[in-house]
């Protein structure tokens, strides 16, 4: 018994050594860090815990508000997995009013939506856009319709019509990171603008085209040639529902075919008018879509088709690993819809906010906006961050959720960027087998991204 005490007491006395080491160095490390010219003005929140005790090992600043950028995609994520479970499928419904005879349907063709962000997605073979367009004219060719005289509507029930958050910013709207959620997503809700260079600096660029030719804003360019190698700084400035808008900034000169892509002002029309399209290519002859119309459920429809969506633990891999701020928005107003009948940024936010709260996670430690961290309204605290990650940890779905958090500088974790706003949270082993967790964010610094990004990751690597 003697001999067990004596070693228990080693074995505690030796991680306390361990973790004051650690210690000691993340605060030397920070001490560097806080003395860089380019943190002058800035604020810096560090948070570390043994991952296995969820015991403290370092703090700083970890009470403190901060805006964490993509790093809050965790909270929505973690919170999602928990409410909606890993099994769950959106559910797409194509659907018809009034009668067929004769062929002839003698209504609407109907789409109603439940805000599935993959629908029309590249990501996975079910979800691609001749895939699903194509299973929906098998379908309507399987009910004997050979002719439709009516149009397409597309039905938002219980679903927000305000399609992004309050707090995002106008530079970033108009931009396929900027794409809101709606009932009806279409193709991740993004879109290709095709430019052409001027033959000097300083000409304007002109558009060559836009992609698909479903997408009908009409855009002028304010767009500059800038010097070689300048890289994409050109940004599109066209609100969700609106038809005109300006593209401005600057991309090299020399380019022939540069691409940049922006978020759809309304899906629903771009994927009716494919659906138009495809329905006449097809045979079935059905009016030129005019237009797109969002329709309350008033009609008695007969189902058609239902398209179910890939699993959320499949839809949060992609929500993490390539950081779909479209998917954090869908996240957040499903919630809402599972749980209150109505899907709304709102709602959600509140549903997420309470859930943590019942989990430790005070409130007014989340104060957020949206569910992907977009805007530079939200504040969260490294210690929420780190609580959110140790309770991923005891969930039966960990393991999935994993694997889709990035590896980065040797370090799985979710990174954020934001204008002067850099963030890392993730899960960290060391080389003598200590599992750390942790959560740091920068807020208001100076210079460049890429030094900021390898200045943190030296303080990170204190960890390893």
């Amino acid at each position: 018994m003697l001999r067990l005490f004596t070693c228990l007491v080693c074995l505690m006395n030796l991680y306390a050594a361990i973790a004051q080491d650690v210690s000691t160095r993340l605060s030397e490390a920070l001490k560097n860090l806080d003395a860089d010219p380019l943190l002058k003005h800035a604020i810096i929140s560090l948070y570390v815990v043994d991952g296995k005790t969820g015991k403290q090992v370092f703090s700083k600043n970890s009470q403190l508000g901060l805006a964490p950028a993509s790093c809050q995609k965790v909270i929505t994520s973690t919170a999602a997995l928990e409410l909606l479970g890993p099994d769950f499928r959106y559910k797409t419904v194509l659907g018809y009013d009034g009668q067929i005879e004769g062929g002839v349907l003698k209504g609407n063709l109907h789409i109603v939506g439940s805000g599935d962000p993959t629908l029309g997605s590249l990501r996975w073979e079910s979800a691609k856009e001749h895939q699903v367009l194509q299973k929906w004219v098998d379908q309507i060719k399987k009910a004997g319709i050979k002719k439709v005289d009516g149009i397409i509507l597309a039905e938002e029930k219980n679903w927000s019509s305000s399609t992004i958050p309050d707090g995002w910013i106008w530079q970033d709207i108009g931009n396929y990171y900027g794409a809101g959620a709606s009932a009806v997503n279409w193709r991740e809700n993004q879109y290709d603008i095709i430019l052409k260079s001027g033959s000097r600096i300083g000409d304007i660029c002109e558009i060559i085209s836009i992609k698909p030719a479903s997408v009908q804003p009409h855009l002028v360019s304010e767009v500059k040639t800038a010097e070689k190698g300048s890289g994409d700084n050109a940004y599109i400035y066209l609100p969700p529902m609106a038809d005109f808008g300006y593209v401005r900034g600057s991309i090299p000169i020399g380019e022939n075919a540069f691409v940049i892509s922006g978020s759809l002002p309304n899906p629903s029309l771009t994927l009716t008018n494919s659906f138009n399209e495809l329905l006449n290519v097809n045979g079935i002859t059905i009016p030129k879509q005019e237009g797109w119309i969002s329709m309350p459920p008033y009609f008695k429809l007969d189902s058609l088709y239902i398209h179910a969506s890939v699993t959320l633990d499949s839809i949060n891999y992609w929500f993490l690993k390539k950081s779909i701020n479209l998917y954090g928005e869908a996240l957040l107003k499903t919630v809402a819809l599972e749980k209150e009948g109505f899907g709304s940024t709102e709602k959600g936010v509140d549903i997420i906010k309470y859930f943590w709260s019942q989990r430790g996670i005070e409130k007014s430690a989340l104060n957020i906006m949206d569910g992907s961290g977009l805007s530079p309204q939200n504040r969260v605290t490294t210690d929420a961050l780190v609580k959110v990650m140790q309770y991923a940890r005891s969930k039966p779905w960990f393991n999935s959720f994993y694997r889709a958090l990035p590896e980065i500088n040797g370090i799985t974790m979710k990174s954020g960027s934001i204008n002067g706003v850099r963030s890392y949270t993730g899960y960290v082993k060391s080389k003598s087998g200590n599992e750390y967790t942790f959560a740091l964010i920068v807020n208001n610094y100076d210079g460049g991204s890429s030094e900021m990004v390898r200045k943190m990751w030296r303080v990170l690597d204190m960890l390893k």
